[in-house]
């Protein structure tokens, strides 16, 4: 797998992608989230490439005190086979060399196999509960 920073040309693969995973969800819509990725540390969006197909994907950022990794993802056909740990390596590098110190994940209570996944990397339960609001809507009135 070649990994590479996103380009606008690869939105509706990775959205495929993401829908394919279980990532999407109605209130969020994932070309907005694209969109505002990238405005800010495009370099960070980073996707998996085998062939012509995408079939990898880790969003992530650094506000100087933290980093993050959402989205990430593997083709169903490729679970299984160090795709997501490749991913996770390289957002994890890209991370390091901004100087961040700590990296967070969300997973959704009860997605089991991403919280094995995590474990078997050296991720841990952090203790935080995780709250959200939303600021802008993404689904129209």
């Amino acid at each position: 797998m070649q990994i590479r920073a996103f380009r606008p040309a690869d939105t509706e693969p990775v959205v495929a992608l993401w829908e394919e995973a279980g990532l999407t969800r109605p209130w969020n819509d994932p070309r907005n989230d694209i969109e505002r990725k990238l405005r800010v540390q495009p370099e960070l969006f980073r996707v998996g490439v085998e062939g012509d197909a995408i079939v990898a994907t880790a969003m992530a950022g650094y506000d100087g005190h933290r980093g993050w990794v959402y989205y990430v993802a593997v083709a169903d056909s490729a679970r299984g086979t160090g795709l997501g740990a490749q991913i996770m390596a390289d957002a994890e590098r890209l991370l390091t060399d901004l100087g961040c110190p700590k990296i967070n994940v969300q997973v959704r209570q009860g997605n089991n196999a991403v919280i094995g996944f995590y474990e078997h990397h050296g991720y841990s339960p952090d203790g935080a509960l995780g709250f959200g609001k939303r600021l802008i809507s993404d689904v129209a009135d």
